[in-house]
């Protein structure tokens, strides 16, 4: 039986606003913001916003900002067909206080590490508690693959990238393997998230 592999798209060139891996702003604690309703807060966040791209999520330390900032913006895309789709949600200071016992190994990417993927094992769910732009207080439960953005994206404040989760080396492909290996031909029903 011969199986078709969907040809691949050559990866972008990456954002050159974006922090590349080995940037020592990705190895730094973000700070927390004690105004989220201030201007510069508005600012920072249309700055993640037009920095995003094809991406799914952008933590400010990947623009080059120290600061407890993050968008979540889950849609459906080559990547990540089965993505559920949702307006981009900013989360000021979020903090996980709560994680599912289940956690769910699957593959990641990130703008800050272009052209590599990664498996790595998520909680299936998330509480987070967090301030939007006009400085109120949520606590929201996230599930699945909002799930895991959202810990992607706080790994990030926290000084970490999706590499130091990956359990061993052979968990990670170049992008173009990952593709032709991994990736479900279009049309089909993705496995996870």
């Amino acid at each position: 039986m011969t199986s078709s592999v969907p040809t691949a798209a050559p990866t972008a060139a990456p954002n050159p606003a974006i922090a590349q891996l080995g940037n020592p702003i990705l190895r730094t604690l973000a700070q927390p913001v004690p105004e989220p309703e201030a201007p510069w807060v508005g600012d920072l966040i249309e700055s993640l916003l037009a920095n995003l791209g094809p991406g799914v999520g952008i933590a400010a330390p990947q623009i080059g900002q120290p600061h407890r900032v993050v968008i979540i913006a889950s849609h459906p895309s080559d990547r990540y067909p089965q993505a559920p789709t949702m307006e981009p949600l900013a989360l000021i200071n979020p903090q996980i206080v709560a994680w599912d016992p289940a956690t769910v190994e699957d593959w990641e990417g990130c703008l800050s590490v272009p052209g590599l993927r990664g498996c790595v094992g998520r909680a299936q769910g998330v509480t987070v508690e967090f301030y939007d732009r006009q400085g109120q207080f949520h606590r929201r439960e996230f599930r699945d693959f909002v799930a895991r953005i959202v810990q992607h994206e706080l790994d990030h404040l926290d000084g970490l990238v999706f590499l130091d989760r990956v359990k061993a080396t052979t968990d990670l492909m170049v992008e173009t393997e990952w593709r032709k290996r991994i990736l479900p031909p279009p049309g089909s029903i993705a496995p996870g998230g």
